[in-house]
């Protein structure tokens, strides 16, 4: 019972804030927590249950952001149908990148995806004529709602909230569903899943479909935000950020990473006055929990867990 009266006080709690902070700052900030926990989660799925470090995630997230402004801007299309179109796009994109990449050992892996993001930095900056290259793309549109202009921090924080709902939501039934179950399993064992009829390759690709797909669509809604695209958009700061989330909340955990994601969201915020400081203390966290709690927050307190249950039983 503790786990839903927490979300939905969670829940209340971020959907009446607008009506008591009227700082547009504060609620930017919201804005980006509600996208980095969207694009952290969906980082988990594939290396939280698989184990598979993806640094592809930034390019998924960079791709959203201008597969939706380009086809809003050039194409025409509706703000409605190009961010779901950027997902899709995005996922398609990760099944061609890892039909070959999955079938290598998870080192080969991560270099693969190293590459691919390093390439689509690289496009991004070089094919002018798309993306208009390091000048970026200024004067994004703001997306209508009904007939309601959805700009500024007030709209854009109920709109990256009320994507963060959905999509996390969405995540936390596929987390809790037997298809997760199945990828732990093969990240456990997957000679012993592949004897027992499962196909591990296709649980991989969906595993890095699902994640590219949420994570582009939280690009998307970043960059209408912005209201300007440019190279930056896949700087590896993203990556580090969404992977610290991952490691301190504890690979594979939902509420964990959650947790995490929010506390490291606004951190950067709170030290915006220095950048060194912020990545120094970036640095050690990520040194202390992979020395200390190697687990994660949530594996850390798991262990406090069943180290107070076993000195009870010994009493």
């Amino acid at each position: 019972m503790r786990m839903p009266f927490l979300a939905v006080t969670v829940v209340a709690v971020a959907a009446f804030l607008p009506l008591v902070v009227t700082s547009s700052y504060i609620l930017s900030v919201g804005v980006t927590m509600f996208l980095y926990l969207v694009a952290a989660m969906s980082l988990n799925v594939i290396y939280g249950l698989l184990g598979l470090l993806s640094l592809a995630h930034i390019a998924f997230w960079g791709i959203g952001g201008y597969f939706t402004v380009i086809a809003v801007m050039d194409l025409g299309l509706s703000f409605w149908v190009a961010l779901p179109l950027a997902g899709l796009f995005a996922g398609v994109v990760s099944i061609a990148v890892g039909f070959p990449a999955l079938r290598l050992n998870r080192h080969s892996f991560v270099v693969v995806t190293l590459i691919f993001a390093l390439l689509t930095t690289l496009v991004a900056r070089d094919w002018v004529s798309l993306t208009r290259g390091p000048m970026g793309i200024p004067g994004i549109p703001s997306p209508y709602f009904f007939g309601h202009e959805i700009a500024g921090a007030y709209s854009f924080y109920y709109l990256a909230g009320a994507f963060a709902l959905v999509s996390l939501l969405l995540l936390y039934l596929f987390f809790t569903s037997r298809i997760a179950d199945t990828m732990r399993a093969i990240n456990q064992s997957e000679d012993l899943a592949r004897s027992q009829g499962v196909n591990p390759t296709a649980y991989k690709l969906l595993a890095f479909f699902l994640s590219a797909f949420f994570t582009a669509m939280a690009g998307g809604i970043l960059a209408f935000n912005q209201r300007v695209i440019d190279p930056l958009i896949f700087d590896f700061f993203f990556m580090q950020a969404f992977l610290i989330m991952v490691i301190v909340g504890g690979r594979g955990s939902f509420v964990g990473v959650l947790v995490a994601g929010a506390v490291m969201s606004i951190l950067p915020e709170v030290l915006r006055f220095s950048v060194d400081l912020r990545m120094v203390l970036y640095g050690l966290a990520l040194l202390a929990f992979v020395t200390w709690a190697p687990n994660g927050l949530a594996g850390w307190i798991r262990e406090r867990r069943e180290e107070r249950l076993r000195s009870e039983l010994r009493q």
